[in-house]
């Protein structure tokens, strides 16, 4: 699939499929982003898990996320979010593994989730709580580490990335995070787990200034910083953006391709070959022998329920089961 240009004139415009990351950009207002559209493979990640709804929900807005960062990766490599917080939800992990493979799992109180629950409907920001939130891009074993942290003090996740790019990359940057379940058709009023995502980042042309705003403290004399007018074009696209729902991130009749020429046909958007995604899961019977292989013999021992080792992954909750014979012969 090439590039395509969809201008106000209109023309024939594409679907992009579920499961995929698709770049667009808008070259008369300086602005380059990019669209995710989860369905089987969020559906996938909460069915293998028997999280409360809304820890469901968040963690389906981190797998977007760091589904829509970790694409842009132009190297072998992954992209690891992961929060860590006071909150009823105080771990987040999701990570991308180039080009195309996610998993992510959470952990929760549970008596303080039910809590917020009975309470109504919490927002993202409840449930985190306070703490930080780390993105962290590994290239591989020779090479080093990346990583950033930005804090989470009541800010959802869609804020903390737009404040990790203004602090990291000086890149101005918006996010708009949706997720939850929708009822399928033609399967008994069945319960399938959507997930989407947009963000928008503006590239001041060459020789201008980023669209970010100066900080005070670099400010001419007697120039307050409430007195600074944000790039015109940057502000065009941000209002466009403001004006998405979540029905139309999540809606699988609506394709990426139509949202993005509803928010920026009178400008003209350019979209790009898009990529598709899937669940993955780096356990095995091997890997999990090795790791429990490691602990001392008394740490071993205290594992052991009527002669065997149970080990269950956090991805994907496999459980493996190990004899305590089988692991003494194997090592």
């Amino acid at each position: 699939m090439t590039s395509a240009d969809f201008p106000a004139s209109g023309v024939y415009i594409a679907r992009t499929g579920d499961d995929a990351v698709l770049p667009f950009e808008v070259k008369p207002l300086g602005v380059r982003g990019r669209v995710v559209r989860l369905a089987g493979t969020i559906n996938d990640i909460i069915g293998r898990h028997s999280y409360p709804r809304t820890v469901s929900a968040l963690l389906a807005e981190a797998v977007a996320l760091t589904t829509m960062l970790g694409s842009s990766l132009k190297f072998d490599g992954k992209l690891i979010l992961q929060t860590s917080t006071d909150g009823p939800v105080d771990l987040l992990v999701a990570d991308f593994s180039t080009p195309g493979e996610v998993r992510a799992y959470a952990h929760y109180d549970e008596e303080r989730v039910a809590e917020l629950e009975r309470e109504g409907s919490p927002m993202s920001a409840d449930l985190l709580g306070k703490g930080h939130l780390a993105l962290t891009i590994d290239q591989g074993r020779h090479m080093d580490r990346y990583q950033g942290i930005v804090p989470l003090d009541g800010a959802s996740l869609s804020e903390a990335a737009n404040t990790y790019f203004e602090q990291s990359e000086q890149l101005p940057t918006d996010v708009r995070l949706a997720a939850g379940p929708i009822m399928a058709r033609g399967e008994g009023g069945a319960e399938h787990w959507r997930a989407g995502g947009i963000m928008i980042q503006h590239l001041p042309a060459e020789g201008e200034p980023s669209a970010l705003p100066v900080r005070s403290g670099d400010l001419p004399q007697g120039v307050e910083e409430d007195e600074q007018e944000e790039d015109e074009n940057w502000v065009r696209a941000r209002i466009f953006l403001a004006t998405v729902e979540d029905h139309e991130l999540l809606d699988p009749t609506l394709s990426p391709e139509e949202l993005l020429y509803r928010l920026f046909h009178e400008d003209g958007v350019t979209v790009y070959p898009s990529s598709n995604v899937q669940r993955y899961c780096q356990c095995s019977r091997e890997r999990i022998s090795d790791i429990v292989s490691q602990f001392s013999p008394e740490e071993i021992s205290e594992m052991v329920v009527d002669g065997k080792i149970s080990a269950t992954c956090e991805f994907c909750s496999t459980v493996y089961e190990f004899d305590l014979r089988e692991l003494k012969k194997d090592n």
